[in-house]
């Protein structure tokens, strides 16, 4: 039984003209990423490679639409290999655009083609939360669904990763705080994810260990403090990534997904609303596995009694950024049933990493109570 791997080579540098400078960026090569990025970062190179402005195709997460605009125009450009420099969006995108004779994107997620490595990724992350530059998953919108789905095989898996903290400088803080929750989650779900073993343990302990740190003493010291602890936010992100990118994540994605999809919400936003309340329901049907060495070691961050883990995370979070109703981002009451079938009908892959299953009864109520 495999218990863990990491394909993708991992690189840091101090700068984006550093690795520009190390990896020949040039002729030859396709770059997605954003004009807000690529004024400051990039343009002064005057690299010869080609460059795509994922926002000329719309603002948002990916969508199958925007992925095949993209792809569409990628296709005119002789490139051998993909350089991703962006968030989540970017990165997702890119993965797909590594596949050969790829037309439609939705093919793609609904494996109706030979799924075939055609072009060299390499992935630059810009925020601190997805962790997608080691993983071999791609999330969309798939607008025709009204839901988000995900592709994960190999094929779309990074060959190279690159961190360069200077990025997240310009990040907002309120995207800063939605992009490191979601790397918390992915640590966490890792964590307890029956696939959970050692060795993804030491990556998904060290992740929220370091996010945790650096979240306390935000709360102490003020929203500035996080330009001191860039690289380690970074880095945690990273960790987090690795670990799911081997165990899967489960159902605070899974039911994430509906309202993402059919409201726009952002990923890690989405995902920030359902994290405790599955936590606490988690513990309540099993204190006694897995989840017993994630609330210990809460308990000792946090310095709180373990009966009080989830209760002190929603109070740490909270003072960073306020949780939502599932009502004020337009969610009606009478979805509530609608978005569990949903996620039982479309999100198998990842309920299979839940750390105990969750009958339709139970997910229905985790709705109701964030309602």
């Amino acid at each position: 039984m495999e218990l863990f791997k990491l394909k993708t080579g991992m690189h840091k540098f101090d700068t984006f003209a550093e690795f520009a400078k190390e990896f020949n960026l040039g002729k030859g090569d396709l770059v997605l990423t954003n004009g807000f990025l690529y004024e400051p970062f990039m343009k002064e190179l005057n690299s010869e490679a080609n460059f795509i402005m994922q926002e000329a195709y719309g603002t948002g997460e990916p969508s199958d639409e925007m992925m095949n605009a993209i792809l569409n125009d990628a296709k005119k450009n002789e490139f051998n290999r993909i350089i991703a420099v962006g968030g989540g969006t970017v990165i997702d995108i890119a993965k797909v655009l590594v596949l050969k004779d790829l037309d439609d994107v939705v093919d793609a997620f609904d494996k109706k083609i030979d799924l075939v490595k055609e072009k060299e990724l390499i992935a630059i992350p810009t925020t601190c939360g997805t962790g997608t530059e080691v993983t071999n998953i791609s999330i969309a919108e798939i607008k025709s669904k009204k839901t988000k789905m995900g592709l994960a095989v190999d094929e779309i898996l990074p060959d190279h990763a690159v961190l360069i903290p200077e990025f997240l400088k310009g990040l907002p803080y309120k995207f800063y705080v939605y992009s490191s929750i979601d790397a918390l989650i992915h640590a966490i779900e890792s964590q307890v994810s029956p696939k959970s073993n050692p060795y993804t343990k030491v990556y998904s302990m060290k992740a929220i260990e370091m996010i945790f740190d650096v979240y306390l003493n935000i709360v102490e010291k003020g929203e500035e403090y996080r330009f001191e602890r860039l690289e380690d936010i970074l880095i945690a992100s990273n960790y987090a990534g690795i670990a799911f990118g081997n165990t899967g994540v489960g159902a605070v994605h899974a039911l994430s997904y509906p309202l993402g999809g059919t409201y726009h919400v952002p990923h890690g936003e989405a995902n920030y609303q359902f994290f405790t309340e599955v936590f606490k329901l988690y513990n309540k049907k099993n204190p006694e596995g897995s989840i017993k060495e994630v609330n210990s070691m809460l308990a000792r961050i946090l310095k709180v009694d373990e009966c009080e883990v989830y209760e002190k995370v929603e109070e740490v979070l909270g003072k960073l950024l306020a949780k939502n109703e599932l009502k004020t981002y337009g969610m009606k009451e009478e979805e509530i049933e609608l978005f569990a079938d949903s996620v039982l009908e479309k999100q198998q892959r990842l309920l299979a990493n839940n750390y105990v299953p969750l009958s339709r009864e139970e997910i229905i109520s985790v709705y109701k109570n964030l309602y």
